[in-house]
């Protein structure tokens, strides 16, 4: 229980702190650049997200042909 405090308290720290240097020129530059840095990987993750659905629609498409081909064979 004591050490969940010490994480609660520990992130409200964080929290305060990061809301004061946000009001500053400098933290406003940070800040800006971590959110354009986490969407850029956030983009990044949904393109590969979305490559790899299409690779393996492709491969089940070909081996549904596959299948069909064979089972028209017999």
């Amino acid at each position: 229980m004591k050490k969940l405090l010490w994480l609660i308290a520990g992130v409200g720290i964080g929290f305060v702190a990061a809301h004061q240097v946000a009001k500053t020129p400098e933290g406003q530059r940070f800040f800006s650049d971590v959110d354009s840095k986490v969407k850029e990987f956030g983009s990044a993750v949904v393109d590969g997200y979305k490559a790899r659905e299409a690779e393996l629609k492709a491969a089940v498409a070909d081996a549904e042909e596959a299948i069909a081909d064979f089972t028209k064979r017999k």
